[in-house]
């Protein structure tokens, strides 16, 4: 599996850092969220970055690395350069020192590892999910939240193979944090998490596959599979989407007290991004009414990407308690997604969620955001991206009621980590002086619409 790439020096936005300004210690200047230890990097010191943001009895951290906060790199005691193989294992030091970085950030919010309600990990290598498991254990006890874990080819920082997102409740929510295993659902044996957690009228589902037996140790379900030696007897994708929203995504929601119909927000990782039109012929079935239709971000990953390797896809889901007094709306931007069918975003109670922002629309990615290819080695499409991006995302805000600069989760997935600093840096551009909840992962092309080369996974707070 390729190693991750270290973006290249002179473009680095994790080459140097600074102490926090006066203005970055005390976070953003307006009220409704709160930067969490934000840091300025980059060679220029222009490039904000927060730790983790706070939003009403919310507490996100993004892009949690095994990184000094100092210098942007991977902690010295991690990579232990000079006796690597000496001590503890690399990726067990890696994991405890994410949980290190996490504990400050939570800290910092007034919450706890006790609060998270979901986590979302991204590793380079399946070498070191294992040791993060231990870890994880370790800390958690004795709830582990919800989790996805995907494999991906690379990260932004240089000697990184984990990077993980971690959601959690402020002590102003209030909200009790209830771990439900619902009968009849089969989850990993050896990763310890609970498959859904309800927070007040807030459900989290971990990530499920077309797994089946107890413990998912029967691999992928034989009825989600072709059988052996046929070509055309069922489309693979169909089938494993199929088995794991009938089996797994349903059983969890209705498991907590929700439904298909109360989902808001969905990541659906696919190792083939070719599979997506077969994959939303199911998924158009499970959601026939538009204005029940969750936000949903569709990611590549590497192959294999997921715990079983042959498994062809991953689903994650948010949903809301059927009756609940927390109301869902459906957003509409004003433009074409560039998937047909999607909404643009779903608002609810105070969270929007978008749907993967990408430059496209139903013709494919916009105007000036494809490369010239009689001039492949001259300028570059992703401050145009960036800037479709924003627009959009300013467009849904408007319309749900609130402000891009009240973003609490921002993850970009390109196909080039190289384009982040100039991505950086139009968003510091649109946004200036934002600490951005940051986090940036590197995956295979193609995205959804194969001419862009980034894409926005981005939640903003909506009081």
């Amino acid at each position: 599996m390729p190693r991750n790439r270290p973006v290249p020096t002179p473009a680095s936005p994790v080459r140097t850092a600074r102490p926090a300004s006066p203005r970055a210690a005390h976070g953003r200047s307006h009220a409704r969220t709160r930067a969490l230890l934000p840091v300025a990097l980059g060679p220029d010191h222009g490039l904000h970055f927060a730790r983790g943001v706070e939003a009403g009895g919310w507490v996100f951290a993004t892009g949690q690395m095994a990184t000094d906060p100092a210098t942007g790199s991977i902690a010295a005691d991690v990579l232990r350069s000079r006796s690597p193989l000496s001590g503890k294992p690399k990726h067990l030091l890696e994991s405890a020192r994410v949980f290190d970085n996490l504990e400050q950030v939570l800290a910092a919010g007034g919450s706890s590892l006790a609060r998270i309600v979901r986590s979302d990990q991204y590793f380079t290598t399946w070498a070191a999910v294992s040791h993060y498991h231990t870890e994880r254990v370790r800390r958690f006890r004795p709830l582990v939240p919800p989790t996805t874990s995907v494999l991906m080819p690379g990260l932004l920082v240089a000697g990184a193979d984990l990077d993980a997102q971690f959601i959690a409740l402020s002590p102003q929510s209030g909200a009790a944090i209830e771990p439900i295993y619902p009968p009849g659902l089969h989850v990993p044996s050896t990763s310890g998490f609970a498959p859904v957690v309800r927070a007040g009228d807030f459900v989290f589902i971990a990530g499920f596959m077309a797994a089946h037996q107890p413990g998912d140790l029967g691999g992928i379900a034989p009825e989600a599979k072709v059988p052996d030696g046929h070509l055309w007897k069922g489309t693979r994708i169909k089938l494993e989407a199929e088995y794991a929203m009938k089996e797994k995504i349903a059983v969890a929601l209705e498991g907590a007290g929700s439904s298909i119909a109360s989902m808001v927000k969905a990541q659906v990782y696919l190792r083939d991004m070719h599979d997506l039109p077969a994959f939303n012929e199911v998924w158009a079935r499970w959601f026939p009414e538009p204005a029940t239709r969750p936000a949903v971000s569709y990611i590549p990953t590497s192959t294999p990407g997921f715990a079983i390797e042959d498994a062809r896809l991953e689903i994650n889901a948010i949903g809301l308690v059927d009756g609940c007094r927390t109301r869902r709306r459906n957003i509409d931007g004003g433009f074409h997604t560039g998937i047909d069918g999607q909404p643009a975003a779903v608002l609810a109670g105070d969270l929007l969620f978008c749907s993967a922002l990408l430059a496209a629309d139903a013709d494919g990615a916009l105007a000036g955001c494809i490369p010239d290819p009689r001039h492949p080695c001259f300028g570059s499409t992703v401050e145009a991206q960036v800037d479709a991006i924003v627009d959009r995302a300013s467009a849904l805000c408007e319309a749900a009621g609130t402000t891009l600069r009240d973003m609490v989760r921002l993850q970009l997935f390109m196909t080039d980590l190289s384009g982040l600093d100039a991505a950086w840096r139009a968003f510091q551009r649109r946004l200036p002086g934002l600490d951005l909840p940051l986090s940036a992962v590197q995956v295979p092309g193609p995205l959804p619409v194969p001419e862009c080369t980034l894409m926005a996974d981005l939640w903003i707070y909506a009081p």
